[in-house]
């Protein structure tokens, strides 16, 4: 303790030092408001758990499918390169960008929004409260939807309408879709998140199926395009050599059309289908109840520590 001196004698200034010893026994002495407050979070933790829904996730493995047709092309990308590009034709080492387009395809709002509508999951996807197991039917949100009128009520100001639009869907979509690829082995965990694990496993057989849909659509449309920009070109020209590598190029998308509509899985091969779960994914309830119960220790150990240090 510091001493100063003054003309009336010797005085102690104040210290900046918490006693630790005097705020434990303090802290004892509140040992039972400490474990009240504790007690209110451990309960209000064990309830919240309680009350949240399970969420199921299915999940498929996936592997790139061989970019079989891209051979011929790849063999005439040396010499005959710049007038492949010309006429819009993609040649050698293409399968690896393919997979990424795709897996962008995936998360795009273009995609979402067809496979929404398409599948008409709007209600599944922005209303779902819960899943009852014993019946295996979905209960939806009243607030959100009326499940018995089958309109949307849910209260929200301009420019939002109470049916979702698809940019909010989308950012639902991004939520409960998760796409995971291992750079080592190139395989991709395509999987769903929801309330209801018959939902998660169709989804993830939706997905794979679209994906393939359109990325052959894709290919196919392209490879028509440019299967049309040759026959013009070989049309107008009268030199043999470049009627021969047109030929050959015009030959290549014959076979890339010819080998999107044999091939179901044409993007993706799936490797382990999605089953449906049997166990959630989450909550983890246990963690919930560890985590509130820690919250309110420490919490209350804390404002009951604030309370020592005006004190003094």
């Amino acid at each position: 303790m510091e001493h100063i001196e003054t003309g009336l004698g010797t005085k102690q200034a104040p210290s900046d030092e918490v006693d630790l010893k005097a705020l434990f026994i303090y802290l004892w002495n509140k040992k039972f408001i400490i474990a009240f407050i504790t007690m209110l979070f451990a309960v209000t933790s064990v309830v919240v758990a309680l009350n949240l829904p399970n969420i199921y996730q299915a999940e498929a493995l996936l592997a790139p499918a061989e970019d079989e047709q891209n051979g011929g092309l790849a063999s005439l990308a040396g010499q005959f390169g710049g007038l492949a590009n010309l006429a819009g034709i993609s040649v050698g080492g293409s399968g690896n960008k393919e997979v990424k387009l795709a897996l962008e395809v995936l998360k795009s709002r273009q995609f979402s929004s067809q496979f929404i509508q398409k599948h008409d999951v709007l209600k599944e996807l922005m209303a779902t409260e819960s899943w009852d197991l014993t019946t295996n039917t979905l209960l939806f949100d009243p607030t959100i939807y009326n499940q018995t009128t089958g309109e949307w009520v849910r209260e929200v100001t301009l420019p939002f309408k109470p049916k979702p639009s698809m940019q909010e869907a989308h950012e639902k979509y991004l939520e409960k879709v998760v796409i995971e690829e291992d750079q080592e082995t190139g395989m991709i965990k395509l999987a769903v998140l929801h309330h209801s694990p018959y939902v998660a496993k169709q989804w993830v057989d939706w997905l794979i199926d679209d994906i393939n849909l359109v990325m052959k659509a894709r290919d196919v449309a392209e490879a028509n395009k440019s299967a049309e920009f040759l026959t013009q070109q070989i049309s107008k020209t009268d030199v043999f050599d470049i009627k021969s590598v047109l030929y050959k190029l015009l030959e290549e998308q014959a076979k890339t059309i010819m080998f999107a509509n044999v091939r179901e899985e044409y993007i993706f091969k799936t490797v382990d289908p999605a089953v449906v779960p049997e166990k959630k994914a989450k909550p983890r309830r246990g963690l919930i109840c560890i985590v509130g119960t820690a919250l309110g220790m420490f919490v209350s150990i804390f404002f009951v520590s604030l309370g020592y240090l005006f004190r003094n």
